[in-house]
């Protein structure tokens, strides 16, 4: 599909670095941190500015070729792989912060930016940006998948936290959607609509991010419970008791004892809630502390690290975040399944019981966003053994079909991709014919992120 005569016309786009047809480099771009099978792209091309990115997609358009958008691979549902190869756009030298407006609480930034780095110039001016997904993400990747993390119960997810996005379409033209003003009853909010599109109708090239004040005070708490039943039922009891944890997450004990023999930690080995609150300041925390306290008393907490320092809470929350690498690690040779289902709070103590017993047998861990209802199953297992594969395949099907059966989602923030199209169905129903019509209204011929959502 990719011809010389194709390569030379995206060589005057972005001179001869900023295309790359080496084998090392496609392969790079030909997997995620998926069990997917990697497929090679033709071509991988690294735009400066939304203009070069406007150029490529009407070469693209101009020949029926795929693309594929890039951020840096960290995706886990195949979201980033180009099953049809044509061109790979990798982003990683659109990575400027545009313009810091610290009196309005957003900063405009190229969507190369990753959200860690992000975060770091921010903490200059007192703010931050919310969402995070603890893999060095970057913020078009982001916004692909509607990422969001262990903050997202207190401030959203990234569709909560993009108030502006610019848009290179299927046929190269470029359209700004949202507004800087912090509200807006103006028009549909197409803005939304490519949140969690995961390149599938438009390739969004910059965006202005809403930004909240660094809190005064922070307190982390680690919370250990006898059995899983009592730390899910504290989830619940804290969320409904009108408290609002800036975190909350649960993490069993297969969870504890992985992360005790790959960190050289001593925690216990037992199912364990990881919370932190925000405020003004730590003094006034402590009634609402006082009350998350007494509330896992209540559910036969074994102990209970309070009033955590600044340097105790970056390593447990360090901890959190390299949970997966720290799985991964114990397992050398073995691939990751990994589900990621969502339900109603009420319904969040019998999903994870009724994962626990799915995955009895299997080396399989246990963890996620509590505050917010997210569940994560991790399984380590050879996908070349069909008959062990094909049972966990079975195994995941009945977790996200007991999940969509409570009233939750096939993926609370993995985003579709390749692994969890054929739940959308079940999920939508009719409505999914008319996400079919709007696909096809923004790319009539099919050439962004191909084979994502849709088979």
């Amino acid at each position: 599909m990719i011809d010389e005569k194709i390569l030379k016309e995206l060589r005057l786009i972005l001179g001869d670095d900023g295309v790359s047809t080496g084998q090392s480099v496609r392969e790079l771009h030909s997997h995620d941190e998926s069990f997917h099978t990697p497929v090679l792209p033709d071509v991988v091309v690294f735009p400066n500015s939304k203009d070069d990115v406007s150029r490529i997609v009407r070469v693209a358009n101009d020949n029926n070729i795929p693309i594929t958008p890039w951020g840096v691979g960290t995706s886990l549902e195949g979201n980033p792989i180009p099953v049809d190869k044509g061109i790979c756009i990798d982003f990683q030298k659109m990575n400027k912060v545009l313009a810091i407006r610290k009196e309005d609480f957003q900063v405009d930034v190229q969507v190369g930016v990753i959200y860690k780095d992000l975060n770091k110039i921010l903490s200059r001016y007192g703010l931050f940006f919310p969402p995070d997904p603890g893999a060095a993400a970057t913020i078009g990747g982001m916004i692909g998948n509607n990422a969001s993390g262990i903050r997202t119960v207190k401030y959203g997810a990234t569709k909560d936290c993009i108030m502006k996005i610019k848009v290179v379409l299927a046929d190269g033209s470029v359209i700004d959607v949202g507004s800087r003003a912090r509200k807006s009853s103006s028009g549909y909010n197409l803005c939304a609509l490519f949140i969690g599109s995961e390149g599938t109708l438009g390739i969004v090239t910059e965006a202005t991010l809403r930004l909240v004040g660094l809190p005064g005070g922070y307190t982390a708490l680690r919370a250990v419970f006898p059995d899983v039943i009592n730390a899910t039922d504290t989830v619940f009891q804290v969320m409904s008791s009108g408290l609002m944890p800036a975190a909350m997450e649960f993490l069993d004990s297969d969870v504890m004892a992985v992360l005790n023999k790959d960190r050289g930690l001593k925690l216990h080995e037992m199912p364990t809630l990881l919370m932190e609150f925000h405020g003004y300041n730590e003094e006034g925390l402590k009634p609402e502390l006082a009350f998350v306290e007494d509330i896992c008393r209540e559910n036969r907490c074994i102990f209970l690290d309070k009033g955590i320092g600044a340097t105790e809470r970056a390593r447990l929350w360090e901890m959190r975040h390299l949970t997966f690498e720290s799985i991964k690690r114990s397992h050398p040779g073995l691939l990751p399944l990994i589900m990621d289902v969502a339900v109603p709070l009420s319904r969040y103590s019998e999903m994870v019981g009724y994962i626990k017993k799915e995955i009895n047998g299997l080396k399989a861990y246990v963890f996620g966003h509590a505050g917010d209802g997210n569940i994560h199953v991790i399984v380590m297992d050879n996908p070349e053994d069909r008959v062990r594969w094909n049972r966990v395949e079975e195994i995941n099907e009945r977790i996200v079909l007991k999940a969509l059966s409570l009233e939750g989602t096939c993926t609370g923030e993995h985003g579709v991709g390749i692994g969890k199209r054929h739940f959308l169905k079940i999920e939508h129903g009719d409505s999914l014919e008319f996400m079919k019509r709007v696909k096809k209204m923004f790319d009539p011929k099919g050439i962004l992120n191909p084979g994502k959502f849709f088979s």
